[in-house]
Formats: C-alpha cells, sequence, structure tokens
C-alpha cells in the first residue's frame, strides 16, 4: 500500500509467503508524463507470513488522497490516513472542496457485483463539501475510489483511493434503492434550479412514524413534481405514486410522503421553468422506515392541481363507505367548485377563500371526485383529485397527517 503527499511517500508491505523479496521503487515528476525511473531496491526477509485477507484490487496504485488533491479543489477529508473503519457497515466521508465540484464514487469487494455496489452509495454535493454515505454488506476489505471534476469540467480525475475495513456488515435489506443519482439531498443541483431553505439538507431521512414532509422555498416560475420508488413493493395496494403529494404555494413546494409498509425508498425531484416544457431531475432523497408503517394513499392528482391549491380535509384518499365527510381545500381561480360522489355537493368559498362543505361518500368500490369550473360560461367541470370510497373503520384508514 502505498500513500504519497507533497512531501513524503511511505509504503506497507504484505509479503504473501514466507521468503525474500525484492521491492523496486520507480518515480517520476508529479507533472511529467515520461515513464517512471527507477530510484531504489529493498530486500525484504518474510519470516512468517501475515495470513489476513486479501486487499482489493488497486488500478490507481496509490491510497488514500492523491499527493496534488489541492489542485484539484480538495482541501481537506473527514478521514485521515488510508484505511478507514466501518464498525457497523456504515460510513460517512465527507471531503471540504475550495470550489464547487462534481463527483463520482467506485466501490469494490470480492464479493460485491456491480448492481449492489450502486445501492451501496449514496452522494451528496454542496457548494464546498462532498458527501458520500457508505454501506457494507459483506465482512471484509473494500476500496472507496472518489473521482472529481469541475461544474463546467469533461472529465473526472481519480482523487482518492480509501481502504474501509468492515467489521459488522449491513442487512442487505437495509441498502440504498436502486437508480440514486449523483445528486442526494440538498446541493449544487437543487441551488442551481432556484430551490433554497432546505427542510432536509442531507440526503438520507430515517422516520419511525412513516411520513416525512420535505420543503423547499422557490421562485414564482418554476414548477415542482416528485416521484416515490422502492426496488420491492410487498403489500402496498395502491401505485406508489399515489403516496407522495405536492403542494405549490407562491414561494415554497412541499413535498409529502407517506409510507404503505416498511423499507427503504427513492424520492425523486424534478423541476421545470415556465419556458421548458419537460420536466429535468433535480434531486434524490433516501426515506428509511422499519417500524411497519401502513398509511392510506392521497388522492389521485390530475393536471390541473397547480401552484396554490392546497388540500386541507380530507387528508387521505380512501374516505369510509357511508359516512360523511368534510372537505376544505383551495383552487386557485376557481368559479366553482364541487365534489361528485353518491350526489353532487357544491362546495361554498369562505372569506379566506377556502372552498368547503359536508359530502356523503355513499358506498364501498365507488369514487368521489373534486371537480372545479374555471369561468363563469363554462358548461364543463374539470376533475382535480379522485378519492376512492372503502370499508372498514375510519381507524383502520389512518391519517395523513
Amino acid at each position: 500500500m502505498m500513500t504519497v503527499s507533497e512531501n513524503n511517500m511511505t509504503i506497507k508491505v504484505t509479503p504473501p509467503t514466507k521468503g525474500l523479496f525484492d521491492l523496486m521503487i520507480f518515480a517520476r515528476h508529479a507533472d511529467s508524463q515520461d515513464p517512471y525511473n527507477w530510484v531504489c531496491s529493498y530486500q525484504i526477509q518474510c519470516l512468517e507470513p501475515h495470513n489476513g485477507e486479501k486487499l482489493p484490487e488497486n488500478p490507481f496504485h496509490f491510497w488514500g488522497l492523491h499527493q496534488k488533491v489541492k489542485d484539484f479543489g480538495i482541501k481537506e477529508s473527514s478521514h485521515k490516513g488510508e484505511l478507514l473503519v466501518a464498525p457497523q457497515g456504515t460510513l460517512l466521508l465527507s471531503l471540504q472542496t475550495s470550489r464547487p465540484l462534481l463527483a463520482m464514487y467506485e466501490l469494490v469487494n470480492k464479493d460485491l457485483d456491480a448492481n449492489l455496489s450502486k445501492k451501496c452509495l449514496a452522494a451528496q454535493a454542496e457548494e464546498e463539501k462532498l458527501s458520500c454515505h457508505v454501506l457494507c454488506p459483506f465482512q471484509g476489505y473494500y476500496r472507496l475510489s472518489v473521482f472529481v471534476k469541475d461544474l463546467g469540467g469533461i472529465t473526472f480525475r481519480n482523487v482518492a483511493n480509501f481502504l474501509i475495513r468492515c467489521l459488522r456488515p449491513l442487512n442487505q435489506n437495509e441498502l440504498f434503492p436502486s437508480g440514486l443519482s449523483t445528486n442526494c439531498g440538498s446541493g449544487i443541483s437543487s441551488r442551481s434550479h432556484g430551490l433554497s431553505n432546505p427542510s432536509h439538507s442531507a440526503p438520507i431521512i430515517t422516520t419511525k412514524l412513516g411520513k416525512c414532509n420535505i420543503t423547499f422555498h422557490m421562485p414564482a416560475d418554476i414548477e415542482v413534481t416528485a416521484s416515490l420508488s422502492k426496488d420491492k413493493v410487498v403489500s402496498a395496494k395502491y401505485p406508489l405514486e399515489r403516496y407522495v403529494l405536492v403542494t405549490q404555494l407562491k414561494s415554497k413546494v412541499s413535498v409529502c410522503v407517506v409510507l404503505p409498509e416498511s423499507g427503504v425508498y427513492k424520492v425523486g425531484l424534478f423541476g421545470r421553468s415556465k419556458d421548458h416544457k419537460d420536466f429535468v431531475h433535480i434531486c434524490d432523497y433516501v426515506i428509511r422506515c422499519f417500524s411497519d408503517p401502513s398509511w392510506p394513499p392521497f388522492p389521485r392528482v390530475y393536471s390541473l392541481w397547480k401552484r396554490g391549491c392546497v388540500l386541507l380535509e380530507p387528508r387521505t384518499g380512501v374516505l369510509q363507505e357511508q359516512s360523511w365527510v368534510r372537505f376544505r381545500v383551495k383552487v386557485p381561480r376557481a368559479y366553482q367548485a364541487v365534489v361528485l360522489g353518491q350526489e353532487k355537493t357544491v362546495l361554498q368559498q369562505t372569506l379566506s377563500v377556502v372552498w368547503e362543505g359536508n359530502v356523503f361518500t355513499g358506498a364501498a368500490g365507488t369514487q368521489v371526485k373534486l371537480a372545479a369550473k374555471f369561468s363563469q360560461h363554462s358548461s364543463s367541470l374539470e376533475v382535480i383529485l379522485a378519492f376512492e370510497v372503502g370499508g372498514g373503520s375510519p381507524a383502520s384508514l389512518g391519517c395523513s397527517g
């Protein structure tokens, strides 16, 4: 294992067997592309070999930080030296930067394939810090290689290779979800899209209640949407898109998530400006919950659910059969709001611009729809939200907060 700094170099040698070995050292100027020149040799006599686990392959030859790491924009690392220990199978590596950087990471272990390796890393890029949450599903040694580039750069360059020793591996059911981007949590990407003041800056959210609310401040010309995904869905009765509800006010967006079952989820945030037709990815969050939640979904959302629309009551998308339910909702620019169920109920608008009224749900298996007219002269109603009518007691349906 070779570690190199600006002024010195250290080599740790572990001979594989008993016997006499030659160690040859080659060097060249740090800025040169010329071949390495032989500098010196040592003879090492091994009387008793070390029978420990073989180290991971390292094609980059050095361990720890690159000797010219400051030139790449890295000021310091949260971990000194080349060996990092993960006693419980988890590790957080942080690199302080002198300028905004983008990073990629590679995790290698003899039992780890490429697909599983991607589920072991969650990366965050902030203005002056790069972070990587590492999960280790096997005992033994890992190589974590770090590659960085400037925001306008073309190629990533290797700036560090850390040796990680995992003492107690993590259960594979607790690994990160598939498809995480390199922009997890708040950071450079969210700020570049105009999002600020995040309620959750770290990329991993752990909840015992099985629900959370992610908020950002945002400019008026940005529209945000969100997705919820999980690698293996066991018992959810509805599509996972029904378990996330986006509410956009004048200068704030709220992404409310309720979970139908325990596990590890990915929340993806996407945004677009008024000038663009398509949404682009902003960042991802990881939500972990192992307390066996079973929240009901939100109502089905239609395209007219836009900025300023707020669902106050009911917050669940599954209503109890044959019961009266209080509806309270804000729908900007609506001329009339009605609920279409067993019968049509016209909602009344209060002085606080909230449409409200009491609605009878009807039989189980039917739908209740919130609709609106947006013009006094319009003859048609446009559906905004749709609720299912289910059986069971109100207590079994839960409350989405």
